[in-house]
């Protein structure tokens, strides 16, 4: 899938903080690979700065965070914030986990994309991406 610079959808997936369980931010990247998107996976470890700033460098149209270890409260404001800063606010930041239902929608509401639970389709969330891209990337 390509987006209107003719270039495919260009996603970057972390893992932030701690969290060594990367299997799940694999199997997304894998399938978003497959969906015909290009997947820069940042690996394990990483600190919100370090994935802001690969996001930047790599011209990403989205940013899909993988989070188990529960600071996703603390992971997605700080990224949202960096983003922000760095005047990223046409990359969507999206992410899967264990979120809670209410934490889930407070995040939504400072700027998060839509986060999914573990067992969600993989096309559900490529669907997601492709559509969220055709509506506020396609310059």
């Amino acid at each position: 899938m390509q987006n209107a610079k003719g270039r495919p959808i260009r996603v970057l997936v972390g893992k932030v903080g701690l969290d060594g369980h990367d299997r799940g931010a694999r199997i997304i990247a894998t399938a978003l690979r497959d969906a015909g998107m290009e997947v820069i996976y940042t690996g394990l470890r990483q600190t919100p700065e370090m994935v802001v700033n690969a996001a930047l460098q790599e011209d990403v149209d989205a940013i899909g965070i993988s989070i188990l270890s529960g600071a996703h409260m603390t992971v997605f404001p700080k990224i949202v914030a960096l983003m922000k800063e760095k005047k990223m606010n046409d990359v969507l930041l999206t992410g899967g986990g264990i979120i809670p239902d209410e934490d889930r929608r407070e995040l939504q509401a400072l700027g998060v994309g839509e986060l999914f639970p573990p067992g969600t389709p993989t096309n559900d969330i490529a669907d997601y991406i492709r559509s969220w891209v055709s509506t506020h990337r396609d310059f």
